[in-house]
């Protein structure tokens, strides 16, 4: 048995952390959908297992459903598909569609074992697949505390599966990933105690793999097609999934499926230099066109460095698909208050040299109400700019 496992698609984000570039971020999960179903062709797969958020959520347009089914009818072979808790099959959803009425007619109607349409698995029972028995887990609601998989029959060397291969499909939260209350939980143990061969996941977005007792991956996120954001570990991935016969060790390989890269540095600024050195390393940034950049910025800036800070953000903002540069945790050098003594006596002063107590994290008096350090170093170096300019506009009259 070879097939290729998906999941999370979340097709209709609205991306709304990409800015401007929510749009090519919405299309790119549809160019990688279709990069799946090219890799499942590529690699011989038999059949796709699709495991649960196809779409992000129950109202997303109908033509996109359209779509997505049209891709996914694209393969030859056949292609199983659950809801996810973003489109759980609930009254009015998406999964109401007539395409996926269409697959279920195939199918019941004796289309063989390579239906042309996709084929929603709304029911908690066996599924004859090529090479041994599919067991569906579709979900029903976006929350639950209710295991997915505890319906699996345990393997019974006598039934009618005894000498076929045997596979799980699933949504839900992996025992000891993610927070303490888990959303769909799923036992570690789960592949084993129902006797899979190879449990399909859907649900976390980064790809992961679980050894069982016996060193072999039974169970498996193939995480989402395309990366949805910053902070997802190893994602953008479908995989491939080969096991010889029951009881065989699982072969599994990721395949690349996804085309954006959503990358976050962080720098910690600690000496005049820093600055420079860090638009040496985004300019020495390949593939700009498609890759969102998060830049995070934290330690000391020597107000002499503001131009330089400047010079980051622009070429941030004109050469990636999507950037930003995150200053506020930034601070004035603990030394380099010398322009304050420029400020109008007084007030400003006074002000400047509150500001400049407040930026240090480390200061443990009182603070007005939301004065962090940030948001202090933030207006402290606001202040600097304007006497800065305050400043040259003297020079040139």
């Amino acid at each position: 048995m070879k097939f290729l496992h998906t999941a999370d698609w979340q097709l209709g984000m609205r991306a709304a952390h990409a800015g401007a570039a929510a749009s090519r971020v919405r299309e790119e999960r549809l160019a990688a959908a279709r990069r799946v179903v090219e890799g499942a062709r590529a690699f011989g797969a038999e059949f796709i297992l699709l495991a649960g958020d196809v779409f992000e959520d129950n109202g997303v347009d109908r033509l996109l459903v359209q779509k997505a089914a049209d891709i996914l009818a694209g393969f030859e072979g056949p292609v199983y598909i659950i809801p996810g808790n973003h489109d759980p099959l609930t009254p009015g959803s998406i999964w109401n569609h007539p395409v996926w009425a269409r697959g279920r007619d195939e199918q019941e109607g004796g289309g063989g074992a390579r239906p042309a349409a996709p084929r929603l698995l709304t029911e908690e029972k066996p599924v004859q697949v090529p090479g041994g028995v599919l067991f569906p887990c579709p979900i029903r609601a976006k929350h639950s505390g209710r295991d997915p998989t505890a319906w699996i029959p345990p393997r019974d060397d006598s039934g009618p599966d005894a000498r076929g291969i045997r596979i799980g499909l699933a949504h839900g939260t992996v025992e000891g990933v993610g927070g303490d209350e888990a959303d769909h939980p799923i036992p570690r143990d789960a592949a084993a105690r129902a006797g899979l061969d190879y449990l399909a996941l859907g649900h976390w977005h980064s790809t992961a793999l679980f050894a069982s007792a016996d060193g072999a991956t039974r169970m498996a996120y193939s995480g989402t097609h395309e990366t949805t954001g910053f902070g997802e570990r190893d994602s953008g991935n479908a995989l491939i999934v080969e096991i010889a016969g029951p009881g065989s060790a699982p072969v599994v390989t990721p395949v690349r499926t996804g085309r954006l890269t959503w990358r976050v540095i962080e720098a910690e600024l600690r000496e005049p230099g820093d600055l420079a050195r860090l638009r040496a390393q985004i300019e020495a940034h390949g593939d700009a066109e498609t890759t969102l950049l998060d830049v995070r910025l934290d330690g000391l800036c020597a107000p002499t460095e503001e131009e330089e800070l400047a010079r980051v953000e622009e070429i941030v903002a004109s050469r990636f698909l999507h950037a930003r540069v995150d200053a506020s945790r930034l601070r004035p050098f603990p030394d380099d208050a010398d322009w304050m003594s420029g400020l109008p006596p007084g007030p400003v002063q006074e002000a400047a040299a509150r500001l400049r107590m407040l930026a240090d994290p480390a200061y443990k008096g009182s603070r007005p109400e939301e004065a962090s350090s940030e948001v202090a170093s933030q207006a402290l170096r606001d202040l600097y700019l304007l006497a800065a300019a305050s400043s040259a506009g003297e020079v040139r009259r």
